[in-house]
């Protein structure tokens, strides 16, 4: 059972083959107890590795949208230090391909009613998001 006042633990991850080439995203969640309540593994066309991260990234916060009703607030992982950087104000936003998506993440950021937090993490921590980045990746390559 969900509890209203939980914490959840968001890993995303976004990957390219080719930059620019057959590109995919994970994303894993957690609750309190490290146990998962969703994952998902999608094909995104051809983007760029940048590209596919802020994809990951924004269909996690609309999930976070659609059921932030039901947490207290939410923790944002990723091994893109790009992207976790640009989120925090480390980093400025300059490719032209990046700026509308950014844009987009913002927005829908804001529209979040609960805490939200992004963290950088290490590749290896990122596993899961990574492996279902990867079968996206791969379920898009056999396609072809």
């Amino acid at each position: 059972m969900i509890s209203f006042s939980m914490q959840i633990s968001v890993y995303t991850d976004g990957g390219s083959r080719g930059n620019p080439g057959i590109s995919g995203f994970g994303i894993a969640v957690f609750d309190e107890t490290n146990r998962l309540i969703y994952k998902i593994s999608k094909s995104i066309g051809i983007k760029t590795n940048n590209e596919a991260e802020y994809y990951a990234l924004l269909e996690a916060l609309t999930w976070v949208h659609d059921h932030q009703n039901e947490f207290s607030s939410v923790k944002f992982y990723s091994d893109s230090q790009l992207l976790v950087r640009q989120l925090n104000g480390k980093y400025k936003v300059k490719a032209a391909n990046i700026k509308p998506l950014y844009q987009s993440t913002i927005s829908l950021i804001s529209s979040i009613s609960i805490p939200t937090s992004f963290h950088e993490i290490d590749r290896e921590e990122n596993s899961l998001a990574d492996s279902l980045a990867n079968l996206a990746m791969d379920k898009k390559h056999e396609i072809k």
